[in-house]
């Protein structure tokens, strides 16, 4: 039975580089996986996945897989999209409905929040729609497990801004929820 899944994690938890290794995974068994992102994340190019540890594979945006033909889904054993924290509420329904209707299994990896600890469209929509939810386990500078996407500067933890600002570890960290409220990046800031 086809299932929607919801990976999720802290920045620099690997859920890209998992996104793709489960790309790997199906087409090693002989089976296709359709591999999508949400149309917000460009940063290495429109049509590329790309995790910090090197892994990259080419991609359909999310846009274009709510666009395709029932027949045309239905080819696929999986489809799996990274940066769901991105997508819309219906884009989400729409993936429900492939997964319910269709049979195909999709697995969705995303953030949880954004740097102010607010939920994401996307993930808001996926937790109360997945059938698993599963956390992608990081660690904060203190060895504590990292739920907070702290986003900084050369002054410090930015609190204030856009939901979205797309960037890596120049502009994000990680961070245990105590170290986030206490503002402290490393361990002696």
């Amino acid at each position: 039975m086809a299932k929607l899944y919801f990976y999720y994690g802290a920045m620099g938890s690997s859920k890209t580089a998992n996104a793709l290794m489960t790309e790997y995974n199906y087409a090693e068994r002989g089976q296709k996986a359709l591999l999508g992102k949400t149309n917000t994340d460009t940063r290495n190019g429109k049509y590329k996945i790309k995790s910090r540890i090197g892994l990259e594979k080419d991609c359909v945006l999310l846009s274009e897989i709510c666009s395709m033909k029932d027949d045309r889904l239905k080819e696929y054993d999986a489809i799996i999209v990274d940066e769901i924290q991105f997508a819309s509420a219906d884009q989400i329904d729409f993936l429900a409905r492939i997964v319910d209707e269709l049979e195909v299994p999709v697995l969705c990896y995303g953030l949880r929040t954004d740097f102010q600890l607010n939920l994401f469209e996307g993930s808001r929509r996926l937790l109360e729609l997945a059938d698993e939810i599963k956390e992608v386990k990081t660690v904060c500078w203190c060895g504590k497990k990292a739920i907070c996407n702290a986003r900084y500067n050369e002054q410090g933890i930015v609190r204030e801004g856009s939901q979205v600002l797309l960037g890596a570890n120049d502009e994000y960290i990680a961070l245990c929820r105590k170290h986030f409220m206490e503002g402290k990046l490393y361990k002696d800031s």
